[in-house]
């Protein structure tokens, strides 16, 4: 039994830039999916989230005023008129009328 010892092999330069290509396009169809996977786990959470809020009126006026809270917190020119959430109502009710 005889062994062989490689120590350099010369790839044409036209099989690199293939085989470049072939692992560059791996790279972009596993980040695709990761982001899809992602896409997929955040719908569900905040369809969790809507379900929740929807169970219990106080949450999403406990929502809204956290989200003032955010943004008053930042240094930046937004102006916030907050309205009542009774206003809301209303507005609602008159969208369904």
């Amino acid at each position: 039994m005889k062994s062989v010892e490689l120590k350099s092999v010369d790839l044409p330069e036209q099989i690199q830039r293939a085989m470049g290509k072939q692992a560059e396009a791996a790279r972009a169809k596993r980040a695709k999916i990761i982001a899809a996977e992602g896409e997929l786990m955040a719908s569900a959470k905040l369809l969790d989230a809507a379900n929740t809020i929807s169970q219990n009126p106080t949450a999403i006026q406990m929502r809204y005023l956290q989200t003032l809270t955010e943004i008053t917190v930042e240094k930046n020119s937004t102006i916030v008129f907050p309205l009542p959430m009774e206003l809301m109502k209303a507005f609602e009710k008159l969208a369904k009328a």
